[in-house]
Parts: C-alpha cells; structure tokens; sequence
C-alpha cells in the first residue's frame, strides 16, 4: 500500500481581536488629551472673565471714591515757570577790569618815555611837540587839581587814579597834579615826584604833561593834558 502525498503543515489560528484593542487604547488616550485641553481651555476662560470683574470693580471703586470726573480744559492748565538761571556777576567783574587797567607800577621805567627837556615833560606818540610847549607856557587852562602832599606812596597813587578817572567822566582836559619838591622828606628826596609821572605815563587817559610854571607850582607840580573822546589834541 503505498504513501499517500504529504500533507502540509497546519498553520496556526490568527487572533482577530489584538488590532482591535490596539485601536482603542489609542482611542482612550486621545480622548483624554482631547478632555485635559478642554479643562484647560475652561480654566484660561474662568481666569480672564475673574481678572476682568476684578478690573471693572477696581474701576468702580475709584469712581466711587473721587466722585464725578471732568476733563480740564486747556486754559485752565497751570503754568509752570522754569528755574532762572544762576544771575552772573557782571558788575563784579566790569569793576575788577577797571581796577586792572588802573593798577600803577611803581617798577614801570619811564626816563625813556620822557622828553629831554629841563621838565622831562611827556606827550604820548601822535601828540605834536608843540602840545607840550602850550602846556609849559599855561596856554591851557586847569579846570581842576589834586595835591598829594603828605600823602603815603600808595594812598597818593590810589588818589591820582581816581582822580584822573573822575577827570575824564567830567570831560576835563588839563588838570594840575601837585607831587611837592620834596624838601620836607628824609633826606630831601622828592620821592612823589619821580612817582607821580611813572603812573601819569601808564595812564591811557593822559595825552602830555609838563612842569608847571613857576606861578603855579613850578617843579612842585604837574600840568597834564587828558585826551577827549570827541576830538583831536
């Protein structure tokens, strides 16, 4: 009896059911992420709607407080002035430049400035040699004059620039500075006299000056010429 053909080997069952439960745990996971995005969705919402009654009480309360509110109008505004400058010291400093351009140096070496006459008279460059023979020869007439006698240097200094400032607001033109001959000093020095012309030859204000004439002082005194804004010497 002979073999029959051989037979193939059974195959095993198929599970239908594990695809199936694959698919529905997934089903459930989403569900849950789909449930957990709308809680949160609700609790945003729930925050926003609390903050905004919060605001709109807030805002009610203020009302409540201040009362009724009107807008200024724009006239109504008040006007705030702004802080003045520091005022500077202009009269300070005018006065502090004067007394520079009136500081007189007793070092301030004036025999070159001199004529080489027996006054050692002066005339400033620009002013004619003929100026100072008027003023030797009284051809000018002394509208004022200032004596130092007995005056210490420094008071006597002092005094001549004020004197000769005071000269010049006025509009005077020839003055007499009287500086003594010196015979009642130490060792009869005529110490004003040298002095007296260094600080007449610093002085922007004086044009010439010359020894007085005998009658009016002689070489106890100077006769001196001051400029004059308006006109020419």
């Amino acid at each position: 009896m002979s073999a029959g053909p051989p037979r193939s080997p059974a195959r095993k069952p198929r599970r239908a059911g594990a695809p199936a439960a694959a698919g529905l745990k997934d089903l459930k996971g989403l569900k849950r992420e789909l449930e957990e995005a709308a809680r949160a969705q609700t609790r945003r919402e729930a925050e926003d709607r609390a903050q905004e009654a919060r605001a709109r009480l807030e805002r009610e309360l203020f009302a409540l407080s201040v009362g009724p509110v009107v807008p200024l109008q724009g006239a109504a505004r008040a006007t705030v002035a702004r802080p003045k400058p520091e005022p500077l010291p202009l009269q300070r400093q005018l006065d502090e430049q004067a007394a520079l351009r009136e500081a007189l140096s007793d070092e301030f070496d004036v025999e070159s400035l001199l004529d080489t006459d027996e006054a050692l008279s002066y005339r400033r460059p620009g002013v004619g040699i003929d100026v100072v023979r008027k003023l030797r020869r009284g051809g000018w007439a002394i509208q004022a004059q200032l004596d130092l006698h007995g005056l210490r240097r420094d008071e006597a200094r002092e005094r001549l620039a004020a004197f000769l400032r005071d000269a010049a607001k006025q509009g005077l033109r020839c003055v007499r500075v009287v500086h003594g001959k010196g015979n009642g000093s130490p060792g009869k020095q005529a110490v004003l006299k040298a002095k007296v012309r260094t600080w007449l030859v610093q002085k922007t204000e004086v044009m010439a000056f010359a020894q007085a004439r005998g009658s009016e002082g002689g070489a106890g005194a100077l006769v001196v010429l001051l400029g004059s804004p308006r006109s020419s010497v």
